[in-house]
């Protein structure tokens, strides 16, 4: 399948990652990573450049993954939106979103790269579902995916630590269908 820029709004725009970004991508948002993205995201603070470059490079190679990067109207590397875990024969995957910077946050980027992808997932991909999970304490992601239409489907009770507190790992989901419905609406 071809596809390169999934979306453009103001200057952003939603592409496929490629080979030539890996470096940029690691410089513009690893060095050092966001401690409230390693929060929201779970994932820890420090990377080394090869263990990014390896991860980019790898994420390019996979058949089950398509991983979009989402570009300032600067050209900076800003974030990332992901759709993984492909599976083919039941026709579902994992959605995965990530802003690197706290300065592009709140300005509804998020919300539109979120419901850039969903489309891609139902149009271009023809799937069935598409999950997600969010933490608890990450009230602003859970709300952008309402928006998007996901709902919550079931919560991992105190399944992650934040800090040295317990909080829920929610469990959320789109059809199809309700995707239909939903782009019906609009």
């Amino acid at each position: 399948m071809n596809i390169d820029v999934i979306g453009k709004k103001d200057g952003f725009v939603i592409r496929l990652a490629k080979a030539e970004d890996a470096i940029d991508y690691y410089e513009q948002n690893y060095c050092p990573l966001d401690k409230e993205v390693a929060r929201l995201t779970g994932c820890k603070e420090a990377f080394s450049k090869e263990e990014v470059i390896s991860f980019f490079m790898k994420s390019l190679e996979e058949d089950d993954r398509y991983f979009f990067l989402i570009i300032a109207p600067n050209g900076e590397i800003i974030g990332e939106s992901v759709i993984n875990e492909i599976d083919w024969d039941l026709k579902c995957a994992n959605f995965r979103i990530g802003l690197y910077r706290q300065t592009e946050r709140g300005k509804g980027i998020g919300t539109w790269a979120t419901e850039i992808t969903r489309d891609f997932a139902f149009e271009v991909l023809k799937l069935h579902r598409l999950e997600l999970d969010v933490y608890s304490f990450n009230a602003r992601a859970e709300k952008v995916y309402l928006k998007a239409g996901f709902q919550r489907e079931g919560v991992l009770r105190d399944a992650v630590l934040d800090g040295e507190k317990y909080a829920d790992d929610i469990l959320m989901s789109i059809l199809e269908s309700e995707w239909k419905e939903l782009k019906k609406a609009e």
